[in-house]
Order: C-alpha cells, then structure tokens, then sequence
C-alpha cells in the first residue's frame, strides 16, 4: 500500500484542521500545491496518483516540478517559495510518521526556497521633504507633533 495517500489525508485532516486549525485559505492553498504537484508527478512518472509512493517525490522531482512552475506556469518566485512551503511542511509531518525515509525526507527538505526581487526603495527628493514638512498646521500642539514626527522620521 501507498504511504503518501494516508500521510497526504493525515496532513489535511490532522495536521493543518486538527492541530493547526489552518484557515480554509490555506487548506485551499496547500491543496493546489498537492494536486499541481501530483499531476506533474503523474506526468513525469506515468503511475496515477493513487499508485504514487512517497519515493516517487525525491528531491530531484520536487525540484522539477518547481522549476515547472516557474517556466511552464509562469508563476512567480514568490508563489513557487509558498509551493515550497507547502511541500516543506507536509514532508516535516511525513518525517514524523515515517522514519524509515528519513533521508528522502531530509533531501526534500533542503530544498532551498529562491530568492525573490524585492522592490528598490526610493527615497523622497527634496520637494517632497519640504511638501511633507509643511503639510502639518503648527499653530496647533498636533500639528507641531506630527512636524516633530515627521521631521525626526525624515
């Protein structure tokens, strides 16, 4: 018998509702991970996924299957890190259930996540800076407050 359909059940239902108590978007998420995860398997192995065996999804197919993502689905680093995520997470619960694949376990899990661009942070001209400073009324204690604030922020 498969040892992935139970640990994949036991993740849901266990795991993330039981202990967890993850939120139904995240059910929702983790789930779309598995089921794209499962079609790629069944693409690149041919078994259906009932047939699927934990030692199906080594490292090498999970790292095939994020590169997929990203080339074929177009998806984003970011969405391809929380796959990642997903995976990482089921096959921390696996490792609990399952010593006996340990080291399969251990490959997945070191699949590192990528990482993604982030956004160049501009700092404000010196109108700005001045537009800012002289939006606050400082005939007022609030408005001298929020000048202070402003000014230290600045």
């Amino acid at each position: 018998m498969s040892l992935l359909a139970p640990t994949l059940e036991a993740f849901f239902t266990q795991r993330l509702i039981g202990q967890r108590s993850a939120s139904p978007h995240t059910i929702a998420s983790y789930r779309d991970t598995f089921a794209l995860l499962l079609a790629f398997a069944h693409k690149q192995t041919g078994k259906p996924p009932s047939r699927l065996q934990l030692e199906d999804l080594d490292a090498s197919l999970i790292s095939a299957f994020l590169e997929d993502l990203e080339r074929q689905r177009h998806n984003s680093v970011r969405t391809r890190n929380t796959r990642l995520s997903a995976i990482h997470s089921m096959f921390r619960f696996a490792a609990l259930r399952h010593p006996e694949n340990a080291a399969l376990i251990a490959r997945v899990l070191a699949i590192p996540p990528k990482r993604a661009d982030r956004p160049l942070v501009t700092f404000l001209t010196d109108p700005e800076v001045d537009a800012l400073l002289a939006a606050p009324d400082r005939t007022c204690w609030l408005g001298r407050r929020d000048h202070a604030l402003l000014f230290l922020a600045i």
